[in-house]
């Protein structure tokens, strides 16, 4: 077994050994194991079935794990992406109608095209393309678009007649439940406690439950049946223009989100060669792309690279075994559905909102004391979340930027790309809305 491992991941020539990488893995799976119960939670809310989402996730985080591991060898898990989740449910499905079926096609496209742009070796032309501000800017508009999503599931944010949100009822106990389980996150993250979310998301549930407030259902069981979302993908949905827009999201969301992860857990593990290049770089990305596929086939939104994988480097973690450990771990978290089904939306959304504050981190890399670049970001932190949909925010950041460059007389700083995406955002809005 000793020989087989070492032939598999190098794990010796890595420095590591196969302790470490147990440890590594099992360190990534509690850092990114609340997914488990946030993912149902949110893609159930768009129709689909709560116990085969549940699986549905498990085996797509597991499927992408193995792969990552086996194939490219890196220690990076993979599981269905926070953001795209709640672009998929709230903007795809319940803002502009979709069939979740139809939205699992959108899901399905992008990952082909994903995996097309990865095979030829295009990636680095497209992510050179598009400004870093850009980039910049989406990740923190879809963590505004989290932190609006986790307080309305909190209901700590409510709607309001006369001016459109309002802070909702504090007298009540899931209300206080969700704030405290986003305060218990923070205060474990500092103290570097690992699991902090899941830890969490566990004992909020539990408290619920003395409370009275959550029905016991048991701890483990056989898992859900998983035909209510196998193959339930609708391809032909998929094909209408107006969708196009919606699979360019879930296309450049993940693109740039599986790049930064892949950069930064690569660095920590101290793969990158002299001149900071990844190797096999392409085949962690085809892994990346293979999952989401995958995942739509199963009946889950698009799986991408988790930036918690460098917890798992910290701890030791420098091989693809350190991904494939994760994936068993996911496999056999599908015996725990009932747990699942416990879980109640407040006990999740303190691990929204805190996935929210990571993501808009990013804000300290922009440069404020440029306008022209302080406005795009500004326009898609705003509008991402007030318009409720990704892709618009992504759209009016981009047509944002090529404006204020152009009339601010900074046309050098553009490239014909970003204007002729910022082009077809125009055309979009102006014949499809």
């Amino acid at each position: 077994m000793q020989a087989l491992l070492e032939k598999l991941f190098q794990i010796k020539a890595q420095g590591s050994s196969v302790k470490a990488e147990v440890i590594g893995g099992i360190t990534t799976f509690l850092t990114m194991a609340y997914i488990i119960f946030v993912n149902p939670s949110i893609l159930s809310q768009a129709g689909m079935d709560y116990g085969a989402v549940f699986v549905a996730t498990c085996l797509a985080a597991a499927i992408g794990c193995l792969i990552m591991g086996l194939w490219a060898n890196y220690p990076v898990a993979l599981a269905p992406g926070m953001g795209l989740n709640a672009f998929f449910t709230y903007s795809v499905v319940l803002g502009m109608g979709y069939e979740w079926q139809a939205a699992l096609g959108a899901v399905f496209f992008s990952g082909i095209l994903f995996f097309v742009l990865s095979a030829l070796k295009i990636r680095a032309w497209i992510i050179n393309s598009i400004p870093v501000t850009l980039r910049l800017a989406i990740a923190a508009g879809i963590g505004a678009f989290l932190a609006l999503i986790g307080l309305q599931n909190a209901n700590i944010i409510v709607g309001h007649d006369a001016t459109l949100v309002t802070l909702g009822d504090l007298h009540q106990v899931p209300v206080l439940l969700a704030g405290l389980g986003f305060f218990l996150i923070i205060g474990l993250v500092a103290r570097k406690v690992q699991g902090a979310a899941l830890i969490s998301i566990l004992f909020i549930t539990l408290l619920g439950w003395l409370l009275g407030d959550v029905t016991y259902e048991g701890i483990v069981a056989m898992p859900p049946s998983l035909a209510p979302t196998f193959m339930q993908l609708d391809i032909a949905g998929a094909f209408d223009v107006a969708m196009l827009s919606v699979i360019f999201a879930f296309l450049f969301v993940d693109l740039f989100d599986t790049s930064g992860t892949l950069m930064a857990v690569a660095q920590r593990a101290g793969m990158t060669d002299a001149k900071g290049k990844l190797p096999r770089l392409e085949k962690a990305l085809m892994a990346d792309s293979t999952a989401s596929v995958a995942g739509s086939m199963l009946g889950t939104s698009t799986t991408t690279s988790y930036i918690e994988s460098a917890s798992g480097v910290a701890s030791g973690g420098k091989t693809g075994l350190t991904a494939v450990i994760v994936g068993v771990l996911f496999i056999l978290a599908i015996f725990f559905a009932p747990l699942a089904g416990m879980v109640p939306a407040y006990a999740t959304a303190g691990a929204i909102i805190y996935v929210s504050v990571l993501m808009l981190f990013t804000l300290r890399s922009v440069d404020w004391d440029d306008v022209t670049e302080a406005a795009p970001v500004a326009v898609v932190l705003l509008m991402t979340p007030l318009t409720y949909s990704i892709a618009d925010g992504i759209a009016l950041g981009f047509i944002s930027y090529v404006v204020v460059k152009a009339l601010g007389g900074r046309y050098h700083e553009l490239n014909w790309s970003v204007a002729i995406l910022a082009a077809l955002f125009i055309a979009k809005f102006i014949w499809l809305g």
